[in-house]
């Protein structure tokens, strides 16, 4: 089954700032940040590859109305997740979204898994997810509440797959993250929720999956098919937007399988 056409904007982001993790490349991140910049936001690219960042600020500056600026950003370094935050702020003297992107993978069996491989992926993506939501959901308090932070989890949070122990963990944390920030923020009237994607098919994916695991994996699909990028993109512009206002804490399956 062929992916359907990408759903015309609506302008739900009007007049919102969003400030994007991992947003460079092909994936989820530079989809998400295409479609809030067509849904009207302002966004802050971030990344910690700056060559990719760059480029793809510029393809997205040649959107109509776009306003869009790139701040490289490690969320391993504490520091640079400030001033992340800091420059969307003067850039556009507010910020309203916050979309967790950043996270690591790789695969490797248990047994043979070394420290650094784990300690490497639970801090790229449960870590640097917690250091962003905390800077956030501190800077939305100060501006007076609102708010909403999306973070990217995934279908392995919730199922075994081989491997992936360590990346699995990582996604569970985030899950358990969302859930528990969102008790926190909620008295300053932010947001705080989750898309969980499963296969996700992109330019950086193709070139470290076979073909053959890429179509044993389709098949798993119930629709026969890996997402596009754009698809998740979709959901996580829902829950960054006015209308999911009351929706908090939850981990959305952006997926054709269940759980």
């Amino acid at each position: 089954m062929t992916a359907p056409r990408e759903p015309e904007p609506r302008d739900l982001l009007r007049g919102k700032t969003a400030v994007i993790t991992a947003a460079a490349g092909t994936g989820i991140g530079s989809a998400t940040a295409r479609r809030m910049v067509r849904e009207g936001a302002r966004v802050v690219l971030s990344d910690a590859h700056e060559r990719r960042l760059e480029a793809t600020r510029a393809e997205l500056a040649d959107l109509p109305g776009a306003q869009v600026r790139a701040v490289p950003c490690d969320v391993t370094d504490g520091e640079q997740v400030e001033a992340l935050f800091d420059a969307a702020t003067e850039e556009f003297g507010r910020f309203d979204v916050l979309v967790n992107n950043a996270g690591l993978g790789g695969t490797a069996p248990i047994q043979d898994m070394t420290d650094q491989q784990w300690e490497r992926v639970l801090d790229v993506t449960l870590n640097g997810t917690f250091r962003c939501t905390r800077a956030a959901i501190r800077r939305f308090r100060d501006q007076g509440g609102g708010g909403a932070v999306v973070n990217n989890a995934s279908v392995v949070g919730w199922r075994a797959q081989a491997g992936q122990a360590h990346y699995a963990a990582a996604k569970a944390g985030v899950m358990a993250l969302t859930r528990c920030a969102a008790v926190d923020a909620a008295e300053f009237g932010v947001r705080v929720n989750a898309v969980a994607p499963s296969l996700v098919l992109h330019d950086n994916l193709a070139k470290v999956t076979s073909p053959q695991l890429l179509s044993e994996l389709e098949s798993a699909e119930a629709f026969g098919r890996s997402a596009q990028p754009w698809e998740v993109a979709t959901v996580v512009v829902f829950l960054a937007s006015d209308h999911a206002s009351y929706l908090t804490g939850e981990v959305i399956s952006a997926s054709s399988q269940h759980p």
